[in-house]
């Protein structure tokens, strides 16, 4: 299996990695037939204009290196950014942050990503009401 460049560097050195205590949402996802398990964890801010935008973010994966590696690339792509921004963050955008040359079969990591941001994201809302 070949791997870009881009990809085996957030494997590497995964960008924010770990947990963020008293998250104030939390995605968990996983893919029984991998055994990938990743958990999204997100801090939330305000802009001035009063929209929500993750702060931070962090998360906790036990599974392939491309499952790492979407996961520290969808951090990048989502910290600073309103949910609006954040929640229009697709697996394709996470791919193109990989160096777009994911393997097929590892392509579902990039969905596992995108599918805990939105849980995260979800969780808090439903906290706050939502």
């Amino acid at each position: 299996m070949r791997y870009s460049k881009k990809l085996l560097e957030h494997f590497r050195h995964p960008h924010n990695q770990g947990k963020i205590k008293n998250a104030d949402g939390i995605g968990e996802v996983g893919n029984i037939k991998c055994g990938d398990i990743m958990k999204i964890y997100i801090k939330v801010g305000k802009t001035s204009e009063k929209a929500e935008t993750i702060k931070d973010i962090k998360f906790e994966t036990l599974g392939c290196a491309a499952a790492i590696a979407a996961s520290s690339a969808l951090t990048d792509l989502a910290k600073g950014k309103t949910f609006e921004g954040a929640l229009a963050i697709t697996k394709d955008d996470i791919v193109k942050e990989l160096g777009g040359d994911v393997p097929p079969i590892k392509y579902h990591c990039s969905i596992l990503a995108e599918e805990g941001l939105k849980k995260a994201i979800k969780d808090y809302q439903s906290k706050q009401g939502f």
